[in-house]
């Protein structure tokens, strides 16, 4: 991970990790019809880990995989969570699923940086990068698409936070369409006249 943020397509800074973590929670099952787990092929995993820090030859384990998977698992609830109440639940199975993971804090130069001293590797990595994005105030910027034939997650990066779609392309356009369609329907119903 570079430590440097990059810009976002409205302006908004996207913060080093951020990528890496949203493309780590699409490697899931997900969409309509479902898409499989990527971190089933193993260069597609290599390649969606690479970001957390594996170096170039390693190989990822089933035992890593696994690990990773839970705390994916873990962090999903939260990104859907639809209250207080599933958000804490989410949270709560984060902290379950990271319990092994041991930070040190580091301060230097005013800032506090972590260095993982015990725990899975890869889990303590992605763990750190969460940190990060709670710590600045930017984890409430991972959405879920609201297309529910979708569901991808993504990094909003408008000024507003207010980003409904993954893709405005793909999904906003689709779903105003139909809801125009919707009202043309509606409209046209309601102005035919009762024999």
């Amino acid at each position: 991970m570079s430590g440097e943020e990059t810009e976002g397509r409205t302006g908004v800074r996207v913060p080093d990790g951020a990528p890496a973590l949203v493309a780590l929670l699409n490697s899931r099952p997900h969409a309509t019809p479902v898409l499989p787990d990527t971190l089933d092929d193993p260069e597609s995993a290599w390649r969606i880990l690479g970001p957390f820090g594996l170096s170039g030859g390693e190989q990822v384990s089933d035992e890593q995989l696994d690990a990773v998977r839970a705390l994916r698992s873990a962090l999903m609830t939260v990104v859907e969570g639809t209250d207080e109440e599933d958000t804490a639940r989410g949270w709560e199975a984060v902290t379950a699923t990271v319990e092994s993971v041991t930070f040190r804090h580091l301060f230097s130069g005013g800032e506090v940086a972590l260095r993982q001293v015990t725990g899975h590797p890869l889990v303590g990595r992605i763990a750190a990068v969460v940190a990060r994005l709670v710590q600045d105030g930017t984890w409430s910027r991972i959405r879920i698409c609201g297309n529910e034939r979708c569901r991808a997650v993504f990094y909003d990066a408008t000024r507003s936070r207010t980003q409904r779609w993954h893709s405005y392309d793909l999904c906003g356009n689709r779903a105003n369409v139909a809801a125009y369609r919707a009202r043309k329907s509606t409209s046209r119903t309601a102005a035919k006249p009762v024999s």
